[in-house]
């Protein structure tokens, strides 16, 4: 394969991670890894140190629409981020000690129960008790849904279990190259009450400065690969801007079953792998 076959892949391979992360909000690496490993043949821990860069790129990309539709929850995104960035840095410092095959399957364990997690209905529980964090720190939200044509509002609950959540999340992030939406996204949903267009919004404006916290021990370990990283941030970006100008008119329903396909089918050829 030559240089620019190689470059042009990847850049279309990266432009549908970045829409797919931007509308479900779980971060281009997650469409990203699996990519560079099996199609591009580049090792797992350069692709996961390359991901990295990808899922900054999503959230630059996403998150600034978002917030300027109102979707974004930027109170409980800044909140959440806390315990987030501290387990980025902890999955970063120990993935240089895992092996190649160990990273294999934990990646096929994550699609897993990522593609389960999307799967399942993802009705807002009417019986969410009140959360005394949330009020004092006034965390509840309301956006304007275009494709239903009227205000949503919602209240926040549960907020230790999606401390909690996001700490592992961030682990994830920086042990797996993937934006920690996976574990994000399903627990503001499905525990703490949010309607899943807010939960994409506030998770793509919270991983990026989780990635960032664990890329730059990537950069300084040399796994960064410039000349995939490149035409990786570049296709992620502008995939995850048209995604961003989608998602408003886009049924959740449509992108969650491409979504769950895309990870099943991802998910199987990475633990294959990882078994061999």
């Amino acid at each position: 394969m030559t240089p620019l076959s190689f470059t042009l892949i990847v850049l279309g391979i990266s432009y549908l991670a970045g829409l797919l992360g931007s509308l479900v909000g779980v971060g281009g690496g997650i469409v990203v890894v699996p990519a560079l490993t099996l199609l591009m043949g580049v090792s797992i821990q350069n692709a996961i140190a390359v991901s990295i860069v990808s899922v900054i790129a999503t959230s630059s990309g996403a998150a600034a629409s978002y917030v300027r539709e109102r979707i974004t929850n930027m109170r409980l995104g800044m909140v959440l981020e806390v315990a987030t960035v501290a387990g980025a840095l902890t999955g970063a410092s120990i993935a240089a000690y895992l092996s190649g095959r160990a990273l294999f399957i934990a990646f096929a364990l994550v699609l897993f129960y990522t593609s389960w997690s999307m799967f399942r209905p993802k009705g807002r529980s009417a019986s969410a008790p009140p959360d005394p964090i949330a009020d004092r720190l006034r965390l509840h939200g309301s956006y304007f849904d275009r494709s239903l044509g009227r205000e949503v509002t919602y209240r926040v609950s549960r907020i230790n279990v999606g401390l909690g959540v996001s700490y592992v999340a961030g682990v994830a992030s920086g042990l797996l190259g993937i934006g920690g939406g996976v574990f994000k996204v399903p627990v503001m949903n499905l525990a703490m009450g949010m309607p899943i267009k807010a939960c994409t919004a506030t998770s793509n404006f919270m991983i990026g400065v989780t990635a960032a916290a664990s890329a730059a021990v990537y950069l300084m370990r040399g796994e960064v690969l410039p000349f995939v990283a490149a035409p990786v941030a570049v296709g992620v970006l502008f995939g995850a801007k048209t995604g961003a100008r989608l998602m408003g008119g886009v049924k959740s329903e449509f992108i969650r079953i491409i979504f769950v396909a895309v990870l099943a089918l991802s998910a199987a050829q990475m633990l294959m792998k990882g078994l061999r």
